[in-house]
């Protein structure tokens, strides 16, 4: 019995991955699934907000789940500059960092809280235009990207080789001190 089940099973999905006849798939469905694509597979001029433009042009989305417009008068420079000058610790990162998208920037992440500094993280893999912007403005190819005291330092080989030697120790001593943590022993 479970043979039977399973040979009609595998014959249903091989069924199925074969080229879809006209009366199987309509064009109009097609059109629909690509609409709503990714945003990253299909289209080789797409970043990361293309699936939000086209959502937004779905006649069946109502406007008020219509993604709204989050741009300001600053371009992606003054914000990258005005994150470095506010901040004593930035890091661009792929996701945050309360959950890293990748081992690099989980290590960055983890060495920087060994000293209870304050940290703000940005996500590069949401904002494309980001990363190309920080990219631009440190001429540096890999993430994560650090920042300690408006200063880029480097990614996180560079954090954890500073972090051995005990330099990264004296860098960040006074931020942790004026954040009223405490620094690493």
């Amino acid at each position: 019995m479970k043979r039977l089940v399973s040979t009609a099973l595998a014959r249903g999905l091989v069924r199925s991955f074969r080229a879809p006849s006209t009366a199987a798939v309509s064009q109009p469905v097609l059109q629909q699934f690509m609409k709503y694509g990714s945003g990253h597979g299909s289209d080789p001029n797409a970043n990361g907000d293309s699936t939000a433009t086209r959502i937004a042009t779905d006649p069946d989305t109502h406007q008020d789940f219509q993604p709204t417009s989050k741009s300001s008068d600053m371009s992606l420079n003054d914000i990258v500059e005005q994150d470095i000058k506010e901040n004593p610790v930035v890091i661009y990162m792929k996701g945050f960092p309360e959950s890293p998208m990748c081992g690099f920037s989980a290590l960055a992440v983890r060495v920087l809280q060994h000293y209870g500094v304050p940290i703000i993280g940005r996500d590069i893999l949401g904002d494309l235009k980001l990363k190309e912007s920080v990219k631009a403005h440190t001429n540096w190819p890999t993430f994560p990207q650090i920042f300690i005291k408006g200063e880029f330092v480097g990614g996180s080989d560079i954090i954890l080789s500073m972090h051995q030697k005990g330099e990264l120790k004296d860098l960040l001593g006074d931020i942790a001190q004026k954040d009223g943590s405490k620094g690493a022993s």
